[in-house]
């Protein structure tokens, strides 16, 4: 895509805030939010209206031209009902958890995206699925990041998070990391919890194509621009060649 940007947002915490003030509990299964049918609703409401326009709307007060999505207009992430595996006292074998409409991505129909970009408009875009019969699911939107930059082809996929990047097992900071270290630091247990599908979804990526992959620190003023323009970056670059 060149230098056209695309932006896929998340907004965990303003989907807890919401569902607190209705009354609907939370619950987690490896990290990922058990989405029934009336947390759908509000998944949808807060991802595909508040957080979204909000994004929209401050890209475009401050130069841009941005359009918001979901990723079911124009069935633009197709998807299907993720199965989730948790080890079992009693079973041999790992039990499959049912977490509701949490789906993982099947397809990525670009048309719409090359429309916006070659338009110059910068998409913004809700990690909401559409399944076969039209269902909604509730996906990561790391790896609806991860499946769109390669879908795309991408230069680069940046992802923003509140830590420094990955750092090794004394705490420092690694400014290149590959595929090969990475999946080291995996096994060894240092890259763990909620940085695992940011890294795997990274490392996908750069196997599918994308020339490279960066995980900042997205509180850091011009963390984008301080990592794709400056030699030392702020953050973790992975990339096969690196």
């Amino acid at each position: 895509v060149g230098l056209n940007p695309v932006v896929v947002h998340g907004g965990g915490p303003q989907i807890g805030d919401l569902l607190a003030q209705l009354n609907i509990e939370s619950h987690f299964v490896n990290g990922m939010r058990v989405t029934d049918s009336a947390t759908m609703d509000v998944v949808e409401m807060v991802l595909g209206g508040q957080v979204n326009k909000q994004i929209v709307s401050l890209i475009n007060r401050s130069g841009g031209r941005a359009i918001g999505l979901t990723g079911k207009d124009a069935s633009l992430i197709e998807a299907q009902k993720l199965g989730v595996e948790q080890s079992s006292e009693v079973l041999n074998s790992p039990e499959i958890i049912d977490i509701g409409q949490v789906g993982e991505v099947t397809k990525i129909n670009r048309e719409v995206l090359d429309i916006a970009t070659s338009s110059d408009l910068i998409p913004v875009i809700a990690p909401i699925g559409s399944g076969q019969n039209g269902e909604s699911f509730n996906i990561n939107a790391d790896l609806v990041a991860g499946a769109i930059a390669s879908a795309l082809g991408a230069e680069k996929l940046i992802l923003l998070t509140n830590v420094e990047g990955i750092q090794d097992n004394q705490g420092k900071l690694l400014s290149t990391l590959n595929a090969k270290e990475a999946e080291r630091l995996i096994e060894s247990g240092v890259i763990e919890g909620g940085m695992l599908p940011k890294i795997q979804c990274a490392l996908d990526a750069v196997a599918a194509g994308v020339t490279s992959a960066h995980i900042i620190d997205g509180r850091v003023a011009h963390a984008v621009l301080l990592e794709v323009l400056t030699n030392e970056g702020v953050g973790t670059q992975i990339g096969d060649g690196l």
